[in-house]
């Protein structure tokens, strides 16, 4: 089967052709028949396909929304061919699987799109006003250019979420106030964090409900998971993104009185200040230079704003895998996935360091060797292992949508 996967950002259109295969355990292996970026939609857009065993192509057409996003992707795939293969990538189509970033309280798994899904993805914009509009955007854009008869999958963010339990997606709100406008701590980030326990599972051959793991996922966004049983049991997003870790240009955890303070003495609106704490904020509002690890770990020794602010950013992560232990009651494993989790050894360092008392320990030279694959680099004696897993969104797309046709 073959599953065309599509992955929208606000302002950027990520797509995979993928044959999966159940699971690398079982020895069937996923192939990738082609991938594309396109970046910088409404603006200087570039693109970047490739289809397997063949040379990358590259476009500057300028693209202004994700519907001409998502048409420029099907038009390469009808006119393309993987190597070996004898018919365009689109003739080969067996379905369609879009990543959408809130399904709300009303998904707990990923889902055939019809009109009803639709409508509820719909109804849920205002929580998510970057994101599900775009996702909402491919699909009808799909639909239209390959014909209703072709299936496709809604697989949601925050579905993986829908199992914390009560204590943990609440917020000490009036009741009715909360239940009125929906306002519960949803979770993000959680097609990344259910992959990586999978792939934990699959790594140490033991069945996904036997995982009891904390995961980070550290990038430009940056989120914790609590794993129990394989269901997540705890998240460091909230309501929105905003909640939690430090991020790129996010605050993380913050007083709300901040919010109304700063409006009031700067004079300006709240929206304003959202925006501040959003796009303003994190590695790049600390550090005044830059929300890009490397950039900041390059200067660490002679700068201190960015010192401070690789020093937060490593100081909440640690906090938050703390009081997971705490909540989890110990765990088998820390794992490490994301650009900055898969890419900087000396942040996983940080993070962990001090965590010796747990038993949670990493080998210096295994930690600094790794950087972008898959491994241990917690020494055979740990505790509490330490894994660097690269989250694979597309690929856990893809096969949730071969599982549903196949079901």
């Amino acid at each position: 089967m073959n599953v065309l996967v599509f992955n929208c950002g606000s302002s950027s259109l990520k797509f995979q052709v993928i044959a999966p295969g159940v699971s690398t355990a079982t020895g069937e292996r996923d192939r990738r028949l082609a991938r594309g970026l396109i970046e910088r939609i409404g603006g200087d857009s570039a693109c970047t396909f490739t289809a397997a065993g063949k040379d990358a192509e590259r476009d500057t057409t300028p693209i202004s929304n994700q519907e001409q996003a998502v048409r420029k992707a099907l038009s390469w795939l009808e006119t393309t061919a993987a190597e070996g293969h004898d018919r365009p990538l689109l003739d080969g189509l067996d379905a369609v699987g879009h990543r959408v970033v809130h399904g709300g309280v009303y998904f707990r798994s990923s889902v055939l799109v019809d009109e009803s899904v639709l409508g509820t993805v719909e109804s849920l914009n205002e929580l998510a006003p970057l994101h599900n509009p775009p996702a909402l955007q491919a699909i009808r854009t799909c639909r239209a250019v390959l014909g209703p008869s072709l299936p496709m999958v809604a697989a949601f963010d925050t579905a993986f979420h829908r199992t914390l339990p009560d204590h943990a997606a609440s917020y000490a709100l009036p009741f009715e106030l909360a239940e009125r406008h929906r306002i519960r701590r949803y979770g993000f980030h959680g097609l990344a964090h259910r992959y990586v326990a999978l792939r934990f599972a699959e790594l140490n051959g033991m069945p996904s409900e036997e995982v009891t793991i904390i995961t980070l996922h550290l990038g430009n966004g940056c989120s914790a998971s609590a794993i129990q049983g394989g269901k997540s049991v705890d998240t460091s997003m909230g309501f929105t993104p905003l909640e939690g870790l430090v991020m790129g240009t996010r605050t993380g955890d913050l007083d709300p009185t901040v919010v109304s303070y700063l409006a009031q003495h700067e004079g300006v609106s709240v929206a304003e200040v959202e925006t501040w704490l959003n796009e303003r904020s994190g590695l790049l509002g600390v550090s005044g230079r830059s929300n890009d690890m490397r950039e900041l770990l390059a200067v660490i020794d002679q700068d201190a704003r960015a010192r401070l602010a690789v020093e937060l950013f490593c100081y909440r992560a640690r906090k938050y895998v703390g009081a997971y232990l705490a909540a989890l009651g110990g765990a088998m494993a820390l794992t490490f996935s994301g650009g900055i989790g898969e890419h900087a050894p000396p942040i996983r360092a940080r993070i962990c360091d001090g965590m010796q008392w747990c038993g949670l320990t990493v080998d210096a030279e295994r930690n600094a060797a790794l950087q972008g694959d898959e491994g241990r680099i917690s020494p055979p004696e740990a505790r509490i292992h330490v894994y660097v897993i690269p989250s694979d969104e597309e690929l856990l797309i893809a096969r949730d949508t071969a599982q549903l046709l196949q079901n």
